[in-house]
């Protein structure tokens, strides 16, 4: 059998750079194979799948050297349409993606191009709408949708015109936690169904592996690392050495000083051998320290009897209740749609509660217009280009301070001293747009870090970052909320950040709040993860799995040494 996809001693390098982006990549797949990519941002992971897909030479031209085959044939002979014949790729921005003004003219989009009789369509839309299970959406416009329906109707769009390859780039990065296991399983449907060559590019190793994979095909600087099973990878090294984070019940494992071996299967961990691991997991449960309770501190944000709806009669939000104190990191969570981004915009402002209060400092804010509440309260949007509104970066974070009239000598100073707390003073001349995602995000920040808030509320600050921006990210918010008291809420999907940042987990599910506690309680509760679609960590079915008698506080023990262990490593490295 030949291979669907072939790279021999295949590089690329974009027109506009000095250096390859691709080198020396020998890569081939078999039909219907499963294939995971991983690597860090930057690694060429996205130039790779451009070669697949054909945008890599139609849309992004350069000197290519080596030979690549899809389906036998070159890319360069097939032209963009013929590639959109063989390969059907899943942006992880889907807005990009919507052509029809209904869910059901876009996924049909394909077959009206190839003028497929019109019974035969509606029989075709029908079908693949009922795979990903957006049948009851059929008549509404892409843009009504949460985040998680439109990665469904981008699927579907893609899986009506019978690809041989489907190439899903970041299919998880802005789905909640159960959202993502149902793509992962309907992604393992397609290709056992449709025996299709899937090759998945994700950030979220552990979330991607929730269904087997043939191989893992690691890239780093823009060469192909490492290309086995899941097993042998990860009983290795190379995804540390490479900076991808691990399975976390993988690295309580080594934490506890074992070595794993591949013929214990830890690609699941339901299914992994763990005898020779439990004892030395005990041990280390038993020596290791749990974390150390806060100081009780005043009120800073309270919600009091919280009720919100759009239409009369239909409640977004009910009965919401919870007090922040000054100083917490707090993550609120819940499934897409369930009513979070909403709770945000109630506190900043933007729309006004049907019923209940909420108290800045024990005063009711109600009286507060929209720019009075943003003196005190900052909220960061989810991505940067929704934020950002100047072309150079002292403009974007002075433009609040320049509204209120701040004088130029105090604009100043402050911008000054805010882009060395975020990093950024050495950019401060630049324009925006030669910035990384990760550097616009943290310009977003400063913007509102600017104005001095009580109260910061990002929504969904680590969305498509790979572990080191994340930890980069994150240690700088917990750097701000430790030096200048600040108190952070983050609403977020990541599980791995609420468990290791946030003292406290707010979680809401069809619009009421059905917990309030440590993130290691909720995320070992199986009946709250389920309602809120979140994910039970890994670390509560090892411990389960281990016989260790309390799994919330295995976690707790994991999370504490994670961050001593990790400002070690740090404090080693600089010093």
């Amino acid at each position: 059998m030949e291979p669907i996809i072939e790279f021999k001693d295949f590089s690329f390098k974009y027109r506009a750079q000095a250096e390859p982006t691709l080198r020396d990549i020998n890569l081939s797949v078999m039909p219907g194979e499963k294939v995971l990519i991983v690597g860090p941002s930057g690694s060429g992971k996205s130039t790779l799948a451009h070669c697949i897909n054909g945008l890599v030479p139609f849309s992004y031209t350069g000197d290519i050297t080596g030979s690549l085959k899809i389906g036998g044939k070159n890319p360069a002979d097939l032209g963009l349409f013929g590639m959109s014949k063989i390969v059907g790729t899943v942006l992880q921005d889907t807005d990009g993606q919507f052509i029809g003004l209904t869910v059901a003219e876009d996924i049909a989009f394909a077959l009206e191009n190839d003028m497929v009789p019109q019974e035969e369509m509606f029989k075709k839309v029908d079908e693949v709408a009922e795979m990903v299970d957006v049948k009851q959406l059929l008549g509404h416009a892409p843009g009504e949708m949460s985040g998680g329906q439109k990665q469904r109707v981008s699927m579907a769009g893609v899986m009506v015109d019978d690809v041989d390859i489907l190439l899903f780039d970041e299919p998880l990065a802005n789905l909640d936690p159960a959202t993502g296991k149902r793509a992962i399983a309907m992604i393992d449907q397609i290709q056992k169904n449709k025996k299709t060559t899937i090759l998945i590019i994700e950030h979220r190793l552990e979330d991607a592996l929730y269904r087997d994979v043939d191989r893992i095909v690691v890239v780093g600087e823009g060469r192909i690392v490492s290309d086995t099973t899941p097993d042998e990878l990860l009983a290795g090294d190379i995804l540390e050495k490479q900076g991808i984070r691990e399975p976390l019940y993988i690295t309580a494992i080594k934490h506890a000083g074992c070595v794993i071996s591949p013929s214990d299967h830890p690609q699941h961990i339901e299914t992994m051998n763990l005898e020779s691991y439990k004892q030395p997991l005990k041990d280390w449960f038993a020596s290791a320290e749990g974390k150390k309770p806060g100081k009780e501190t005043a009120s800073v944000l309270k919600v009091e009897d919280l009720y919100f709806s759009y239409v009369e009669g239909s409640p977004i939000l009910q009965h919401i209740h919870f007090d922040i104190k000054k100083g917490e990191m707090v993550s609120i969570v819940g499934k897409n749609g369930a009513g979070k981004s909403t709770l945000s915009n109630l506190i900043c402002g933007f729309y006004k509660p049907t019923k209940g209060k909420i108290l800045l400092n024990g005063e009711d804010i109600a009286p507060l217009s929209i720019k009075e509440r943003g003196e005190k309260i900052g909220l960061v949007m989810q991505s940067p280009n929704q934020m950002i509104s100047k072309p150079m970066i002292f403009d974007e974070v002075a433009l609040g301070l320049a509204v209120r009239g701040v004088p130029e000598e105090e604009i100043k100073e402050r911008v000054y001293r805010t882009l060395k707390i975020c990093g950024l003073y050495p950019f401060r001349n630049w324009p925006v747009s030669a910035l990384s995602f990760g550097q616009k995000k943290r310009v977003s920040i400063a913007s509102i870090l600017v104005m001095n808030p009580e109260v910061l509320i990002l929504d969904e600050p680590t969305a498509g970052q790979d572990y080191r921006h994340y930890t980069e990210i994150m240690e700088f918010l917990k750097e701000i909320n430790e030096t200048y008291g600040i108190t952070i809420i983050m609403i977020t999907h990541d599980m791995h950040l609420m468990l290791e940042y946030t003292d406290r987990a707010i979680v809401i599910a069809d619009g009421h709040l059905i917990a309030d506690d440590t993130p290691a309680k909720v995320l070992t509760n199986e009946v709250i993860a389920d309602k809120a679609y979140l994910k039970k960590t890994s670390l509560y079915d090892l411990a389960v799995n281990c016989q260790i008698d309390n799994p919330s506080e295995f976690a707790e023990r994991f999370i504490t040494y994670e961050r001593e262990h990790r400002i070690l490593k740090e404090n080693r490295a600089d010093g």
